[in-house]
């Protein structure tokens, strides 16, 4: 085998290792394939096989199982078959490291952003709004740039719409776009959105990227994972929406890497269709430019869904691994999806491709990947290797012991309520009003104190976030505008 780092992933029909040069892993990729062809336990060996390379990866778990990789596998039946048909693979069960997240906080750590940090395009999208309150919601996000409003949660957003019904003035220039019908729909949209759960989304602390970056000790890549079991049927636009702000943070905040031996960090969109369903032209084409100059920054994208036809052309136009598990074509349009995905790979003189796709069998791919040079490489037919972690969920109770001992555990438990629009509104609404006996609302509930060395690392990392904020508000960054403009907030604006 060439002795450039690899990430090993199966086998040819000849018994030869086919791989994915590492160096070349931020080239972006897709995981396809009907339901039930072994998508997951590829994905699964691709995060191991980054882990162990010292790639950090952040992946969506939509059925649950992908958990097991928090356990050492026992292989056996076919999975050991398989294995013994590679006498070249060193197969070792273990247990990799893994942080369990949930938006709700139920089954892993709480997942929170701040609106502030959404901004309004990627909030319009998640309320599905038209283009009259897509306008009166930039209007509003600028009001509260410029009065020096934190919009962290929705009701600092909620009472930021109520004020600027009665104080129409505050908005300038910009009144004859915050219309009466526009401010009430929006507020509606907010409702819906709370009833669905995603209240819980925006808050602090939110996410920090480093926490996500961070190596282990013994130099392995941390695989971060999201339980959107239920998210993702419950609330898609939630699940879709927060994948998209991820992708942006990253391509805000991490520097130009230029080319480099390996990756920082890879990313796996399950469901991957719903990133892109009902999107907006605006932002799927300022989605499809952060895929493309995201590579620059060392973060990979890999999108799983059933087929290639779920994502845009331009989109597919840029992912250098494609690894297509079987498809089943009964109907004339799937027969002619089927053509266009057996054209999408690099032919291979030995392979039908049109006809194997219809025969690969559970855990086997068609697979393109690209050579040392960056070119694509000839289509292969590949037995995907085994992952060496459980195929299969952990149990409630090997879960909760995850959660406990994770890096995590105590960092993002606890929600922080502090000063932003909401307070500070109701604040000036109480001293414009003093004989109403209208009283101010007490200041932001401060964590309290714990023990140790907890206490420390809580009041830290609180520090961190309000040193964050505080940069945030001061600077006006150029870099940063471009992000405004690409996916998150203010087209030229400033980041709070």
């Amino acid at each position: 085998m060439s002795l450039i780092p690899q990430l090993l992933l199966g086998a040819d029909p000849l018994g030869q290792p086919i791989a994915q040069t590492l160096r070349l892993a931020n080239r972006h990729g897709l995981i396809a394939g009907a339901t039930g062809t072994g998508k997951t336990v590829t994905l699964q060996r691709l995060a191991e096989a980054f882990s162990d390379a010292g790639v950090a990866v952040f992946a969506a778990d939509i059925k649950g199982d992908l958990c097991g990789l928090g356990a050492a596998g026992a292989p056996q039946g076919k999975v050991a078959e398989r294995i013994a048909s590679m006498p070249w693979l060193t197969h070792s069960p273990q247990a990799y490291p893994v942080t369990l997240w949930d938006v709700q906080g139920v089954s892993g750590h709480p997942l929170r952003t701040t609106l502030s940090e959404m901004g309004p395009l990627l909030l319009g999208n998640l309320l599905e709004l038209t283009d009259s309150q897509q306008a009166a919601l930039y209007a509003a996000f600028q009001v509260a740039d410029r009065e020096g409003l934190l919009l962290l949660d929705l009701k600092d957003l909620k009472a930021l719409l109520i004020h600027l019904k009665d104080h129409a003035e505050l908005l300038g220039d910009d009144q004859a776009l915050f219309t009466q019908p526009s401010s009430q729909a929006l507020l509606r949209r907010l409702s819906t959105l709370e009833q669905q759960g995603a209240e819980a989304l925006f808050g602090e602390p939110a996410l920090r990227l480093e926490d996500i970056l961070r190596p282990e000790a013994d130099g392995r890549g941390r695989i971060h994972l999201l339980d959107a079991s239920r998210l993702v049927h419950q609330a898609p636009k939630v699940y879709a929406t927060f994948l998209l702000w991820l992708l942006a943070e990253l391509f805000e905040q991490l520097p130009e890497r230029g080319d480099a031996d390996k990756p920082l960090l890879a990313l796996f969109f399950d469901e991957a269709h719903l990133l892109f369903a009902d999107t907006p032209k605006a932002l799927q084409e300022r989605l499809e430019q952060v895929v493309r100059l995201i590579r620059s920054k060392g973060v990979g994208v890999y999108f799983v869904t059933q087929s290639p036809t779920d994502l845009p052309d331009e989109v597919l136009a840029q992912l250098g691994l494609r690894i297509q598990h079987g498809l089943r074509a009964f109907t004339a349009r799937e027969q002619k999806s089927l053509r266009a995905v057996a054209e999408g790979f690099r032919p291979n003189p030995s392979i039908n491709c049109l006809q194997v796709l219809t025969e690969l069998g559970t855990g086997e791919a068609l697979v393109g990947a690209l050579e040392d040079k960056g070119t694509p490489a000839m289509v292969q037919r590949v037995a995907i290797a085994p992952p060496q972690s459980r195929i299969g969920p952990l149990s409630e109770a090997e879960r909760a012991q995850l959660i406990r001992q994770s890096p995590q555990a105590g960092r993002y438990d606890k929600a922080i309520d502090r000063q932003s629009a909401y307070e500070m509104l109701n604040a000036r609404q109480a001293e414009a009003l003093p004989d109403e006996g209208v009283k101010a609302p007490p200041a932001a509930t401060k964590p309290e104190p714990g023990l140790g060395e907890q206490a420390g690392d809580y009041l830290g990392d609180l520090a961190g976030q309000l040193m964050k904020t505080a940069v945030r508000q001061a600077a006006n960054q150029l870099g940063r505008q471009l992000v405004r403009g690409l996916l998150g907030s203010l087209l030229g604006g400033k980041r709070r």
